[in-house]
């Protein structure tokens, strides 16, 4: 006889065994042990508990109205996406615009004090306030040399973080800046092109240097913007991805040829001046060159923040946006237009100064979110801080010698560069 059979209780003279009939409770016991459920109907409030022993009763905990558990937020949060970064509200907007003012203002004064030669934070408030002796050689360090630098930097650091910042939401690229989309090479090839055409001196066609340099900049810049653009689109299309690419291969040829024009122009001289500048530097500020790029950026910002809403608009993406109202082909053709004017009438003041419109917003979306209304002011005044201790560290790190200033910002900018290319999540476009 086999195990199975006399499991089953037959056994040679006795007589089989009755058939087992089930419970009503059966079925949920065999869905229990399957871990299937059991059939409709089944467990009802008729059939017989498997464990009779009473249930303690557990004080249910009193909760406020409106309270959730401590796990239900990041579940909702998550099925419905990332909340839009709204930057904390008026106050902390305010909060920030003081602290930026006030690091700007001391930035400012340790500029004036601190350099080649030092001079004493009393002689300098002497010296801005008018007190103390007229031919003091400290005043006119002061007033004539630092003073004008500073607040060139100010300017050109607050242009170029404005234009990051809006060339950030055209393209929906966090990585761009004027530097990486060829803007600065095509304006530094325009304004190379203008000092080899000059001869050096101050005419060019009898317009003085002051207005030509800006002129030859803002036409490489359009130049370069419009060889990006062109190379980028295709198909109807414009991706960021290609859009970066393209700016990075017509930033290498416009700054080769800027470089060749320099060579074949046979003038020593001229050519290590022209190589120094485009390096960028702000030792050539003057009191009359300082008009023109503060003008511009006056009126640059100004009509930018009248755009803040628009702006906004294509943060949702291209669809979005049209479906909202915006024609966003011409509305980027002029806004990119307006930021090419900016840049190049910072980079003819200045020269070609990398990375302050690609750190500059970053920090600001940062402090304020991302609405443009607050990012621009925000991204202004950091960009200005940033530059100005950026010629403080070119003035003072190898005193007397001059650093130019956009070795700085490039041994900053690429580290800060290559973190945000790390932060993006795997697989993302650029």
């Amino acid at each position: 006889m086999s195990p199975e059979t006399r499991t089953a209780g037959t056994s040679p003279g006795e007589p089989p065994a009755p058939p087992h009939r089930e419970g009503p409770d059966a079925p949920v016991a065999k869905a229990e042990r399957s871990g299937r459920p059991g059939p409709a109907g089944a467990g009802r409030a008729d059939a017989r508990p498997v464990d009779a022993r009473p249930v303690e009763a557990r004080p249910v905990e009193a909760r406020p109205a409106g309270a959730v558990s401590a796990g239900a937020g990041p579940a909702r949060a998550g099925r419905s996406g990332p909340p839009v970064r709204a930057g904390g509200g008026p106050l902390r907007y305010a909060v920030a615009v003081a602290v930026l003012v006030a690091a700007l203002a001391a930035a400012g004064l340790a500029s004036l004090a601190l350099g080649s030669v030092r001079i004493p934070p009393g002689q300098v408030l002497d010296a801005l306030t008018g007190r103390g002796a007229d031919p003091s050689p400290f005043r006119t360090i002061v007033l004539d040399v630092r003073l004008p630098r500073v607040l060139l930097g100010a300017v050109v650091g607050a242009g170029l973080a404005v234009v990051g910042a809006v060339l950030q939401a055209l393209v929906r690229n966090r990585l761009a800046d004027p530097f990486l989309l060829g803007i600065s090479s095509g304006a530094s090839a325009g304004a190379v092109l203008v000092l080899v055409a000059g001869g050096g001196v101050g005419l060019v066609g009898g317009v003085t240097t002051t207005l030509a340099l800006p002129a030859g900049a803002f036409a490489g810049a359009l130049l370069a913007l419009v060889l990006v653009y062109g190379l980028a689109r295709r198909g109807g299309t414009l991706t960021s991805t290609r859009l970066v690419l393209a700016g990075v291969a017509v930033s290498y040829i416009l700054s080769a040829l800027a470089t060749l024009l320099l060579v074949v122009a046979g003038r020593p001289e001229q050519f290590q001046e022209a190589m120094y500048w485009s390096l960028g530097g702000l030792g050539s500020a003057r009191w009359d060159t300082l008009v023109l790029p503060a003008a511009v950026l006056a009126v640059g910002v100004a009509a930018l923040l009248t755009l803040a809403r628009p702006l906004d608009l294509l943060l949702v993406g291209e669809e979005g946006a049209t479906v909202l109202g915006l024609d966003t082909a011409r509305f980027r053709a002029a806004v990119f237009v307006l930021a090419s004017l900016v840049t190049a009438v910072m980079v003819a003041a200045s020269g070609a100064v990398g990375f302050v419109g690609l750190m500059a917003p970053h920090a600001a979306r940062l402090a304020v979110g991302a609405p443009h209304r607050r990012l621009l002011p925000v991204a202004a005044l950091g960009g200005a801080l940033a530059l100005v201790l950026a010629d403080l560290g070119a003035r003072t790190v190898a005193a007397p010698q001059d650093i130019p200033v956009g070795v700085l910002t490039a041994l900053t900018g690429g580290p800060f560069f290559l973190w945000l290319m790390r932060r993006r999540p795997e697989g993302a476009t650029l």
